[in-house]
């Protein structure tokens, strides 16, 4: 099976691994990097039952310009009734994940492994 080449920006990495676009989010998650990451985000989150994982392990910082990319793509992919995942490990992030409940509807997996091991996790509810 060949994959296609993956994608690099200075805050995201997109590439295809399993049969789901992962994009790998990097450094510090912004409005500059939200401005970067949306067109991709909103690429990878278009169609029929996309199948979506959001890697969060590789960030230094996230703001409420991260928290509208997950939440904007949960929406879309529930929309297209698809697949999403979040991978995160860092605890400043998960700590903002748990405080604004959005850990209720991605819960976050510690590994790329572990999330693409889940059952679809994009139907919590608060």
């Amino acid at each position: 099976m060949q994959q296609e080449p993956a994608a690099d920006m200075p805050h995201l990495r997109v590439r295809q691994e399993r049969g789901y676009t992962v994009l790998e989010f990097h450094g510090e998650i912004d409005i500059v990097a939200a401005t970067e990451i949306g067109p991709h985000l909103d690429e990878a989150t278009t169609g029929p039952a996309p199948r979506v994982v959001i890697d969060l392990s590789r960030i230094e910082f996230f703001d409420c310009s991260g928290l509208r990319l997950l939440y904007r793509a949960r929406a879309r992919v529930l929309g297209q009734g698809g697949d999403l995942h979040v991978v995160c490990t860092h605890p400043l992030t998960l700590r903002v994940l748990r405080a604004t409940g959005l850990h209720k509807l991605l819960p976050p997996a510690a590994s790329l492994d572990a999330a693409l091991g889940q059952p679809e996790a994009t139907s919590g509810s608060l």
